[in-house]
């Protein structure tokens, strides 16, 4: 979703809209990112902010909800704890579980 979304919506939104999508996008793939600087990460904490307020300027109010904001505390939280790819609730792609009956 990272670098699909910039690409998909490229051509068929218009500049505004797009360039808030791109950020947003931009912004998690920063953030999962294996590596980061602290200074990156302040630029992170400042930047979402902005892009946030964009993306509200453009989608309805009823759009968002608590889970919208979520990102504005992910800095915080890989300061605190660390990288973020590690704790991710999902962290092993492609785990079938097959149940026996």
């Amino acid at each position: 979703m990272q670098t699909l979304v910039p690409l998909t919506f490229h051509d068929l939104s218009p500049k505004g809209i797009w360039d808030a999508l791109t950020e947003i996008s931009h912004f998690f793939r920063d953030i999962c990112s294996s590596k980061l600087n602290v200074d990156h990460i302040k630029r992170l904490e400042t930047n979402i902010v902005e892009t946030i307020c964009k993306l509200e300027m453009i989608f309805p109010p009823s759009f968002f909800d608590s889970m919208e904001h979520l990102p504005v505390y992910l800095p915080f939280e890989v300061k605190v704890q660390g990288l973020i790819q590690y704790r991710w609730m999902y962290s092993f792609k492609g785990l079938d579980i097959t149940v026996a009956m």
